[in-house]
């Protein structure tokens, strides 16, 4: 590594290259690496319980919580910056050790706190196990960054497809091999480790870290905004499962956060690698305030392309996909993800919305935004859980949009964009997927005696089909937007 690395010395046409590329790599690798994940997560939660998901539920508001510590904001702050010397990231590397030897330990003391909250003992033994996972994050954070900086999101591709293999592999085994809820916390455990051996060995970051932080105050007064800002987002997207964890059963608590898990596919796997893109290329842009608000626009009219017709056709199919793809013992979930589906739009807008901030350097946007979200979800919960899982689902349907509504208002103006062009840009995919979503509605009704894999297939075809007709019909020019980006016109 060189002593200064500077990244404002660049052309508009390398950075859009550059962007191009990342977005290619990245979100490319995603697809493949959710495509290997997904068909051995499907396959694990058909041969495990809904009890055991319920459990290990109870063990990620912990990690959620503790992970929102994790130094990542330390990173994104090393991101940001025009030019960063070679002490700076030494210091870096022993904030992050320090930082996660230090999360380690206070997981390891939550552990019985946790499991007396729960009344599950076994809660305890899964959350000292999974403590091992922070040694493995300073070795994933800080190659992230230098990565990160330099645009080149193909070596982390690469990594993240291999970690994506043994993280599968692992699942599967130990679903196969009875190891019931341990699976769940020793896949992620081997994904982990996986990736902070390639990540190091790609960004050629092993260096000697350095515990002397006088000098450090700038990138730690950043990372600790974003950590705030981490903070509340865990508040928000943890209450659900802190709250029905003392109301529901383990069973039915599994049957919730499975639900979750299927509705939030896009929005928690598909676009993160996207904003970590945008992040980077917000970054270099950052001082061009009218750049960063036509590319927040396009950004957002991109991904809702297509986001909608995933949202909306989740929620026209949601039985016959729970039932083929989860089996009998998970029908229980088709109405709560048909419910949960209608609320991931507004997610999905909310969550493009930070990076922009935070690399125009008011990270703290973010943090407010957070407060609100967290404040509206936890009341809407309190409320919501005394109806069961449903009720949950309803409450995610009723805030959702207030807490968006909050966020727009602060956000738009730091980045530049009006509210009439975000709307602009949502309401060709939103039309094209409303009228998607009819037609599949309506083609269901017809189908209730096929079994439910014919079922899913049919639905899905003409879904995809009338969702590509009515873009072709009504909203050409989108299409030409999109087939120029791929052409890299």
């Amino acid at each position: 590594m060189d002593g200064v690395t500077n990244q404002s010395n660049q052309t508009p046409e390398s950075l859009r290259n550059q962007v191009r590329s990342a977005v290619i790599w990245r979100s490319g690798s995603q697809i493949l690496a959710q495509l290997v994940q997904w068909a051995a997560t499907f396959l694990v939660i058909r041969i495990l319980t809904p009890s055991d998901y319920g459990l290990f539920a109870m063990t990620g508001v912990v990690m959620a919580l503790l992970n929102m510590l994790n130094g990542y904001g330390l990173a994104s702050g090393l991101v940001q910056r025009a030019e960063v010397s070679r002490h700076e990231i030494r210091q870096l590397f022993g904030m992050l050790i320090v930082m996660n030897g230090v999360l380690a330990l206070t997981q390891l003391a939550l552990a019985p706190i946790a499991a007396a909250y729960y009344r599950q003992p076994a809660v305890a033994d899964l959350l000292r196990v999974q403590a091992l996972i922070y040694l493995c994050t300073p070795f994933i954070a800080l190659p992230y960054a230098l990565l990160s900086r330099a645009m080149d999101f193909r070596k982390q591709a690469q990594v993240n497809m291999a970690a994506s293999l043994v993280g599968a592999g692992t699942a599967l085994v130990g679903a196969l091999s009875g190891w019931g809820v341990w699976t769940l916390v020793f896949a992620p455990m081997a994904l982990f480790a996986t990736r902070a051996i390639g990540m190091t060995i790609a960004a050629r970051s092993l260096v000697w870290p350095s515990f002397d932080f006088r000098g450090a105050g700038g990138l730690a007064r950043f990372g600790g905004i974003m950590a705030a800002g981490q903070l509340f987002w865990f508040l928000q997207s943890q209450a659900d499962v802190f709250i029905a964890g003392r109301w529901l059963s383990v069973h039915d608590l599994g049957i919730y956060t499975t639900s979750l898990f299927l509705t939030q596919i896009f929005v928690a796997k598909f676009v993160p690698p996207l904003n970590e893109v945008a992040f980077s290329a917000y970054a270099r842009i950052q001082h061009d305030r009218a750049g960063v608000a036509t590319a927040f626009v396009k950004g957002v009219r991109l991904v809702m392309v297509a986001a909608l017709p995933f949202y909306l056709g989740l929620a026209v199919t949601a039985e016959p996909l729970v039932l083929a793809m989860l089996g009998e013992k998970w029908r229980a979930a088709a109405p709560i993800v048909r419910l949960l589906a209608l609320a991931m739009p507004f997610m999905t807008v909310q969550v493009l919305l930070t990076p922009a901030c935070d690399a125009l350097g008011r990270p703290g946007i973010g943090v407010r935004n957070g407060a609100a979200g967290a404040a509206v979800l936890a009341i809407g919960f309190l409320v919501g859980v005394h109806w069961g899982a449903i009720g949950l689902a309803a409450a995610w349907i009723a805030a959702y949009p207030i807490y968006l509504a909050i966020s727009l208002r602060r956000s738009l103006p730091v980045i530049g964009a009006r509210l009439g062009d975000v709307a602009e840009a949502i309401l060709p995919p939103l039309t094209a997927a409303t009228a998607m979503a009819l037609v599949v509605l309506l083609t269901g009704r017809l189908l209730d005696d096929t079994p439910a894999i014919a079922r899913l297939a049919i639905l899905v075809t003409v879904g995809a089909v009338t969702y590509a007709a009515w873009l072709f019909a009504f909203a050409r020019p989108l299409v030409r937007e999109i087939v120029g980006l791929i052409r890299d016109r």
